[in-house]
């Protein structure tokens, strides 16, 4: 079988194997993964949190974390994957996460922002490969939050594009001064209601982006960073404890672990800002 399906691949074109591979994904994973959810609960584990669990009520964000089941698919994962993102596609369940976070807002008139397009360049750190598919993310975004304003930025210039309520700069998250440079943009001044970072995945460009980014969100409003792998859980662990719940005491941190997804650097930092 494994050799038949290598032959097909060969003979078939790009075009034709894009286009396979959302009912594949339908088939082979949403509905076995729909009937499983019927029978079991996956639930998500947080490593830190701020405010400290005996003091959460009821509406911060790590209470609602846990009552996640990322077994459910959602209409989020089918979106996504339809446009080509690999949020959760199976790689990652953060869709599954994030129909909860973002669930109330969907009709609202909210902006959106997301850091890494998804560049197929392959002498960029953070390139996805030649299967990746520039600006997915946003188009899955857009196509969800039918009244929101969608931004994106990414390091690779070739790759930038401008679309019906959808525009994207340049940044080089490592660098301050590009930082400076990003929110300058007058599009972009008014704050963001859900940032996404799906940048280059370590820890420092992390925390880069984080120093030059967190303040421009609004109240009520969502900053995460996926794609973190466990080997980096301490440092999160250190750096929130000691540097960001008291630089940002009016924000909410949770770094979470989601169990369950075929790759390994299935961590997220959720952050939302109190007021």
């Amino acid at each position: 079988m494994t050799t038949i399906l290598s032959v097909l691949k060969k003979r078939l074109s790009p075009q034709t194997r894009q286009r396979l591979i959302f009912p594949r994904w339908i088939l082979g994973f949403y509905l076995p993964r729909r009937v499983r959810s019927f029978f079991g609960l996956r639930t998500v584990k947080v490593r830190v949190l701020f405010p400290p669990l005996e003091t959460l009520r009821d509406d911060h964000i790590s209470h609602q974390l846990r009552k996640v089941n990322l077994a459910v698919p959602t209409k989020m994962c089918r979106v996504m994957t339809r446009y080509g993102s690999d949020k959760g596609d199976g790689a990652h369940n953060f869709t599954t996460v994030y129909s909860m976070l973002f669930g109330k807002l969907r009709d609202q008139p909210v902006r959106i922002f997301e850091l890494g397009l998804g560049t197929n360049n392959p002498e960029l750190s953070s390139t996805m490969g030649a299967s990746g598919r520039p600006g997915a993310s946003l188009r899955g975004w857009r196509k969800l939050f039918p009244h929101a304003l969608v931004y994106g930025a990414d390091i690779d210039r070739e790759i930038l594009f401008v679309e019906d309520r959808i525009q994207t700069f340049y940044c080089d998250q490592t660098s301050s001064e590009a930082i400076r440079d990003l929110w300058s943009q007058p599009a972009l001044q008014g704050g963001m209601d859900i940032l996404i970072e799906d940048g280059l995945h370590t820890f420092c460009a992390n925390l880069s982006f984080l120093d030059g980014s967190l303040e421009h969100i609004r109240p009520g409003g969502i900053y995460v960073i996926e794609d973190i792998n466990p080997s980096e859980a301490e440092n999160w662990c250190s750096a929130l404890e000691t540097i960001y719940t008291k630089r940002f005491p009016d924000y909410e941190f949770a770094l979470i672990d989601l169990p369950g997804a075929l790759k390994a650097d299935n961590l997220l930092l959720v952050v939302r800002r109190l007021r």
